[in-house]
This record gives C-alpha cells, structure tokens and sequence, in this order.
C-alpha cells in the first residue's frame, strides 16, 4: 500500500498554523495526522499534494505507478471503522461524506500523475456515500480531541508500559499501569505522576524535572523537558524538543517551543520555534463565563466557538516578553515579537512587532536573524526553502502600517 494525503478548502480554518506545514502534520495526541496514518496502515511509501509555499520545506514523496494509491484527506484521524472501510475500497472508489471527499482507492499511475499536477480529481472516480468519520474541522477541535487521541496514538504505536531505570526511587508514579516510559526517560525526584485519569506518555529521552506534576492523559513527546515546579494539566501534548514549565492545561505543543517559566496557558495550541517569557499568561476563559468568539484568520470577523474555554492559537517563531497577557481567543501569526504591556489585540499578522498600542511590521532582517539564531541552539540550519517560505509569509501578511 502507498498513502498520498491531500487537502480540501478546509485547510485554511486551521491558520496561522498551516501557513508553515500541510494540514497532515498538525501534532494531536502524540503523532501529526500522517504518523498517525502511517503507523496505522504501514504503508511502503507516503506522499502528500504540497502548497507551492510549502516546497522544498517539507518532502512531496513519490507515488509508484506500479500499484494503487491510496488518497486520504488530511484532515481525518485514522479509526477502526475508518480504516476497514478504506480496505474495502475498490479501485477507482472513493469515500464521500456531504460535499466532502474522505479518502480513495486511486490506480497507481493516474496517482502519479495527480501527484505531479498538485490536486486530485475525484469526479473520474465511482463515489460511495459514507457516514461521516473523527476529522478536525475547527481549531479548537485540536485540543478539544487531543486527550483521546493521546489514549489512541499509545494504542497505535502499540507501546510497552516499561518503567526505565532512570526512574528516581522517590518519583510518584500513581496508576503505574497506565503509564508509558520510554528508553532513556529520566524522572527525577519528587515528581508526581497521576495516571487514574488518563495514560500518561513519556517519550524517549524526555525529562521531568524534580517536583513536576502530571495528570493524564497528558504526552511528554522524545526529547521534550518539563521544568521543575511544573503543573501539567489532563489533555496536554507537549512536542518534541520543547521545554515546558508554570501551568499547562489542554493545551498542544508542536515541538521545538519553550514556556520554560511561570505563568499559566490553557486550551491553547502552539507552533513550532516559540518562545514565551516568564509569567507571561494566556486567559482562557471570559469573565462573564460566555462562550469565546475569535478572529477569522482571512478577514477579521468574529467567529462563534460555542466554546467556554479558548486559550491563545501562535504560528511559529513567534515571542512573548516577560509579563505578557494574552487576552481569550488570541490568534498570533508566524514571527510575531510581542511586548505590549496591555493586552495586544486578538488577531495579531504575521511578522507583527506588538508594542503598548502600536503594532509595526516586523523587519524581515531582523526576523530572520533572531529564527537562525534559535534554531542554532538546536543545531538546526534554516534551509533556502524555509527562508523563502517565511519571504512569503511576510510579503503576504497586512499590517496597518503596510
């Protein structure tokens, strides 16, 4: 079997974050959607239909012509149900729900040649009508479904609860059963964690530092470190390579971001390469307790959630200074460096340098200095690619001072 993932017109309801990645590597749970997929069907080879903006920065694949293809949409998480239907599917058949194509049993080489083109064409194919199926279809189903999906992902990678030896005697582990250390995890002492909840994940060579709290279901992903102090609240992903500290309830990190400090974030989601300063604070919750209206990406206007709880949605690169106060349903674009003392307003362009009651344009220059000069601390050199993505994100974003 060989998987290609495309998108639909509802990619764009998950910016700013998909302005740096294609919708199939949103992180939920513990995987993106793609590693999801792929540890589901083990397929020999994985290719995605890519944005223009997104070339070179992340890898297209390749579709052999010499068997079928199979197309998913993007924004589908692999289920049981799902999964048997898409086995059941002939060639030349495709899952519809609505208006809305799910996935297709395609002939290799008309695959390739979709590939080649940068979309699908299902009218050619036999549609058969299905119910619908687990999708994100709105920002906050990200972290409203990550919990579950943290339950789901330890089922897919099929994961051993070992307990490793770098374990500390005198970490608390509540629930032993329920909880997921892998090799070269380190718990230090005076740790706590609760897993009568929820599993909780811990991922090769993650550390939690003395005195951590943990509740699951909540992922500590390869790599990542939960600072001393920290307070870990249920439905938490916490990515790759991040660093996390204060208070963090419900909320996903995609890898490569720091909250090394004080301060509290909840229902929220974050990019990659971000960066918060100490006591900074998303709010999550209104005062009179209504449900949180947030800005649309592409025009401004107020979108209802249906949502009591909406913390603060950041592109990547993006930085808070020291303080900071993020009002309820903030969304923040890619490299944004905010040090408003006020709340800054709750759609924030990308590339937006956030003073007290005045947002300028962030100069390219200097964006581009400060993102090589965190990726090198992670020794990661920015690609060509990568710097004509971020070019165009720039060249793309309006601020009033354009």
């Amino acid at each position: 079997m060989q998987l290609c993932f495309f998108e639909d017109k509802k990619s764009d309801t998950f910016l700013p974050l998909t302005l740096t990645r294609p919708t199939d590597d949103l992180r939920i749970g513990i995987l993106t959607i793609s590693e999801k997929w792929d540890q589901a069907l083990n397929p020999r080879k994985i290719a995605r239909t890519l944005r223009p903006a997104l070339s070179g920065v992340f890898n297209k694949g390749d579709i052999s012509t010499d068997e079928n293809c199979i197309w998913i949409n993007s924004r589908y998480l692999p289920t049981q149900t799902l999964i048997r239907q898409i086995n059941d599917l002939s060639e030349g058949q495709y899952l519809k729900f609505g208006d809305t194509v799910i996935a297709a049993n395609v002939e290799g080489s008309i695959s390739k040649q979709w590939l080649e083109k940068g979309e699908p064409d299902f009218n050619t194919l036999f549609v058969l009508e299905s119910n619908n199926f687990l999708s994100i279809n709105n920002l906050w189903d990200l972290f409203q479904l990550n919990g579950k999906e943290i339950v789901r992902d330890i089922e897919l990678l099929e994961t051993n609860n070992n307990v490793s030896d770098t374990v500390s005697d005198h970490a608390v582990l509540e629930d032993k059963d329920n909880i997921y250390i892998q090799d070269g995890a380190t718990i230090e002492a005076g740790s706590v964690l609760n897993a009568s909840k929820g599993p909780i994940f811990i991922g090769k060579n993650a550390t939690v530092m003395s005195g951590s709290h943990i509740r699951g279901p909540v992922a500590i992903c390869e790599n990542a470190t939960v600072k001393m102090g920290a307070k870990i609240y249920e439905e938490t992903s916490i990515g790759p390579v991040c660093k996390v500290g204060g208070e963090v309830n419900n909320s996903i990190f995609h890898s490569y971001s720091n909250k090394a400090h004080d301060g509290f974030m909840g229902n929220s989601i974050v990019g990659q390469w971000c960066n918060f300063g100490a006591d900074t604070n998303t709010s999550n919750l209104k005062n009179n307790y209504s449900t949180v209206r947030i800005p649309d990406w592409s025009d401004n206007q107020e979108i209802e959630t249906n949502q009591q709880f909406f913390g603060t949605v950041m592109g990547d690169h993006s930085k808070t200074a020291i303080n900071t106060q993020l009002n309820t349903g903030t969304i923040c674009g890619v490299s944004c460096n905010i040090f408003s003392n006020d709340f800054p307003p709750k759609l924030l362009p990308s590339f937006s340098w956030v003073g007290s009651n005045v947002i300028q344009t962030y100069r390219l220059d200097k964006a581009f200095e400060a993102m090589e000069a965190v990726m090198a601390r992670r020794d990661v050199k920015m690609s060509e690619s990568y710097r004509k993505m971020m070019e165009t994100i720039s060249k793309n974003s309006q601020h009033p001072s354009r």
